[in-house]
């Protein structure tokens, strides 16, 4: 049995087609969802569906009785009053879970930067999140992908309406990306093998070496109309946010993990490619994804 969170959300339901889509057609399926009437109903048809959210440790009991293998992600919480307890609150019922029932592969959507980010807002809230986990001693593989390229789908009114977008970035520094559907590929891949073992990271690095400018270069090409990249600095994010209804918790922490980004570089140009697992070209998402959201 494999259990699945956040799946209705932008790569839950992904690894959910991914494992709906397996050639076997055999392993059974639970999902937990706050709102299952979101579901696709191929989706209500062939899984089983826990009604909640994954950080009740009630529902998560629930629904991981029976199952050996789980996805977890934790969500975004831009209202949280604190970002680490946003993160533990989630965290603490799955180790419990772990212990009492027995699960024995996790795969966790995580993020680069592991012994490198220091006071890095959502990014360490993220990785102590993995350290606890494995403390469990369950068997897990951390996703780890950089910058994800559907970070730029907030901004496609902006990239339309006046042809630019923003990034929180040195000017000339590299910005390392990754496609949530090789994220959710590589998910779906390690749920469906039941042999792997011990814990390891992940990484998710797709192919390019953009920076901001040439990531802007591409997206003028594609939308073959010019766009800018318009770089702000960790105060001008934080009250961008603020602006947008985010918390102060929250936007301080946004604010914290740009500034990490910028001065530790772990996105950065020393993070190497692996395209066996993040085969996806920003030129290629721009073309797929990131067009249709622009031009409809």
């Amino acid at each position: 049995m494999i259990v699945v969170t956040t799946p209705t959300g932008q790569i839950g339901r992904q690894v959910l087609d991914h494992l709906l889509d397996a050639p076997d057609g055999t392993t059974d399926i639970r999902v937990i969802a706050r709102d299952p009437e979101r579901l696709s109903l191929r989706v209500r048809e062939h899984v089983e569906v826990v009604r909640g959210s994954h950080a009740d440790p009630a529902v998560l009991e629930e629904a991981c009785e029976g199952a050996d293998r789980l996805f977890w992600l934790v969500p975004p919480a831009p209202q949280a009053d604190s970002v680490e307890g946003h993160f533990q609150a989630f965290t603490e019922p799955l180790c419990e879970t772990i212990a009492r029932h027995g699960l024995e592969h996790v795969v966790s959507v995580s993020t680069l930067g592991r012994t490198v980010a220091k006071n890095a807002g959502q990014i360490s809230a993220s990785l102590a999140m993995d350290e606890a986990i494995m403390a469990t001693g369950v068997h897990y593989r951390a996703l780890c992908p950089p910058f994800l390229m559907e970070n730029l789908l907030g901004q496609a009114a902006s990239i339309r309406d006046a042809g630019v977008f923003f990034l929180s970035m040195t000017e000339d520094r590299v910005l390392r990306t990754c496609a949530t559907r090789d994220i959710a590929a590589t998910a779906a891949r390690l749920l469906l093998d039941e042999s792997w073992t011990e814990q390891h990271d992940v990484p998710l690095v797709g192919p390019d070496d953009l920076s901001p400018g040439g990531m802007a270069d591409v997206v003028s090409e594609v939308l073959n109309r010019p766009v800018r990249a318009q770089l702000i600095s960790s105060s001008e994010y934080r009250a961008a946010a603020l602006r947008h209804g985010v918390s102060e918790a929250w936007a301080l922490a946004l604010a914290d993990m740009t500034d990490a980004l910028n001065e530790q570089g772990f996105y950065g140009a020393d993070a190497p490619s692996t395209p066996e697992s993040a085969p996806t070209h920003f030129r290629e998402w721009c073309e797929e994804v990131l067009k249709p959201a622009v031009l409809g």
